[in-house]
C-alpha cells in the first residue's frame, strides 16, 4: 500500500547532508514495512537487521569498537555486501539495543557514505530514557496511521483523490455521496495499515475489528511492560477516558472525570508517556486567534486525542451498524469521531495546531490553525446542520480573520466563512501550506 512518506524518504536519500534516519510512529503504523518497500524499490540491497530477535547483532553493538568495524560484522552477519550508497541498512526494534541508538553518532561522523535507518516501538519512551541521543548526528521522519487520502488510494479510488488534490469543487460536489460513504468506511476501518489491508481484500468488518482489538491488547501489554509500575494504573485511566472526555460539548481534557478529586501532578507523567510512546495527541487551549499562535498558548487547558479513529471506535465497541449505515456516526457522540478525524488528519502535517475557548462563556473554537502568515479558526461540525453560535461571536470581534468550516455540506466561500466538505480536510488545508 502506498504511504506518502516513502516521498520523504526518497528525499532523505537524495539529501547531500543526509545522516543516519530515526523513523518514529507508535507500534504497528507500519514503519517495518515501509523501510523495506523503500529499500525494494530505492536500494540494489537491503540489510534488515531486528534488535528484537538478533542477539548477535545485539553483542555486535554492545561490544562496540566503531562505525566500521559494525558494518564488516553486519555485512558478515546478514551474508550481504554493504557497499555505499546502493545499500539500505534498516535497524529495527532499536529500543531493545540502546547502544545501537548511540552508535548513530559514530556512523554520522566515521561512515556517512553508508545508509542507516532505524525504527521501533516505543522509540519515542527510548528517546526520553536513558539512551544518550545523538543530537545534531541524525534526520527523524514520523509515520502515523494512513490518512483519508492513503486509504483513498487503498481502496482503487484514484479518481476521487484526484480530484480533492486538484480542489476540483464541482467533481467533488457532485460526486460527496461516495466521499461520505468512503469516509464512513474509515471511520470504521481506520488508518493502521493492517485493518485496512484486511479490508481491502475483502476480509469483513469483523475481521477488521478483531485486527483492532488486538493492536488495543498490544497496546495495554507495552504499558505494563515498558512504563513505570507505579505509573500503570493512570495510564490506564487516562486512555480509558479519552473517548468520553471526547463527547463532551466542551472537549476539554479534564482530570475529575477519571477520578473524583484526581490532579493534574497525579496524572502529568502518564499524559506524558502516552505521548511519548505516539499513541495520544496533546492540543493545547490558546487565549485568542491571533499572529503568533504560541504566545497565546495556556499549558492549563489542552485536548487529548487517540492516534487513530479506527482504534477509538474499537476501543469503545461503536458497532459496524452505526458506523456503515446511515448518518449516524455523524450525529452520535457529539461529534467525537468527527473532530478525531479532523485532528488525526492535522497531525500528519507541520501546521501548529490549538483549539480556543474563552473561560465562564459558551464559546470554544474546535481548532486555531497557523498557515504561512494566516490563522484561521476552524469550526468541524458533524452533520449539514451548519448552525454555530460560538464561531458567529467570536468572528463578530475579529472581522478580520477568515473562518474554516468543515461539514457535510458542499463547498462554498462566503464572506467571512469558507465552508469545505469534511472529506476534504487533508487535502484542503495541504492547499494552503
Amino acid at each position: 500500500m502506498y504511504r506518502a512518506v516513502i516521498e520523504d524518504l526518497i528525499q532523505w536519500k537524495q539529501s547531500a547532508n543526509r545522516k543516519p534516519l530515526i523513523l518514529q510512529g507508535a507500534r504497528q503504523v507500519g514503519k517495518t514495512y515501509i523501510l523495506k518497500e523503500f529499500g525494494r524499490s530505492e536500494y540494489a540491497k537491503t540489510v534488515h537487521i531486528s534488535f528484537d530477535r538478533d542477539e548477535k547483532a545485539r553483542q555486535f553493538f554492545n561490544e562496540g569498537g566503531g562505525a566500521g568495524r559494525l558494518i564488516r560484522l553486519l555485512s558478515a552477519h546478514s551474508e550481504t555486501d554493504i557497499t555505499p550508497n546502493d545499500t539500505l541498512i534498516i535497524l529495527d526494534e532499536i529500543q531493545e539495543c540502546p547502544v545501537a541508538l548511540e552508535a548513530l553518532k559514530y556512523f554520522y561522523e566515521e561512515t556517512p557514505q553508508y545508509h542507516i535507518v532505524v525504527a521501533g516501538s516505543l522509540l519515542g519512551i527510548s528517546l526520553h530514557g536513558n539512551a544518550s541521543f545523538p543530537v545534531g548526528k541524525v534526520d527523524m521522519l514520523r509515520l502515523f496511521p494512513m490518512t483519508y487520502e492513503e486509504f483513498l488510494d487503498a481502496m482503487g479510488k484514484q479518481s476521487l483523490l484526484k480530484a480533492l488534490r486538484q480542489q476540483d469543487w464541482d467533481t467533488i460536489d457532485a460526486l460527496a455521496e461516495d466521499y461520505i460513504d468512503l469516509l464512513r468506511q474509515y471511520y470504521y476501518v481506520g488508518g493502521m495499515p493492517e485493518a485496512v489491508l484486511a479490508y481491502t481484500q475483502g476480509h469483513g468488518l469483523q475481521e477488521v475489528r478483531r485486527i483492532q482489538e488486538r493492536i488495543l491488547a498490544a497496546y495495554r501489554y507495552d504499558f505494563s511492560k515498558h512504563a513505570p509500575s507505579n505509573e500503570v494504573p493512570r495510564i490506564n485511566m487516562v486512555w480509558d477516558s479519552i473517548p468520553s472526555q471526547l463527547a463532551k460539548d466542551n472537549k476539554k481534557f479534564i482530570y475529575g472525570a477519571m477520578k473524583k478529586g484526581a490532579r493534574a501532578a497525579q496524572f502529568e507523567e502518564a499524559i506524558q508517556w502516552l505521548i511519548d510512546a505516539g499513541l495520544v495527541y496533546k492540543v493545547s487551549r490558546v487565549s485568542d486567534i491571533k499572529m503568533p499562535l504560541k504566545f497565546y498558548e495556556d499549558f492549563s487547558a489542552f485536548k487529548l486525542f487517540l492516534l487513530d479513529v479506527g482504534l477509538m471506535g474499537a476501543l469503545v465497541k461503536a458497532p459496524s451498524s452505526l458506523v456503515m449505515i446511515g448518518n449516524d456516526i455523524f450525529k452520535e457522540y457529539k461529534g467525537a469521531f468527527t473532530e478525531l478525524f479532523a485532528y488525526t488528519q492535522l497531525a500528519t502535517t507541520d501546521i501548529p495546531v490549538y483549539y480556543h475557548s474563552v473561560d465562564n462563556s459558551t464559546i470554544e473554537i474546535d481548532f486555531a490553525l497557523q498557515i504561512g502568515e494566516q490563522v484561521y479558526p476552524v469550526e468541524v461540525k458533524s452533520e449539514i446542520n451548519l448552525q454555530s453560535k460560538s464561531l458567529k461571536t467570536f468572528m463578530v470581534s475579529h472581522p478580520e480573520l477568515k473562518a474554516l468550516r468543515f461539514s457535510m455540506r458542499n463547498h462554498i466561500d462566503q464572506d467571512w466563512v469558507e465552508n469545505i466538505p469534511l472529506f476534504a480536510f487533508k487535502e484542503t488545508l495541504k492547499s494552503r501550506l
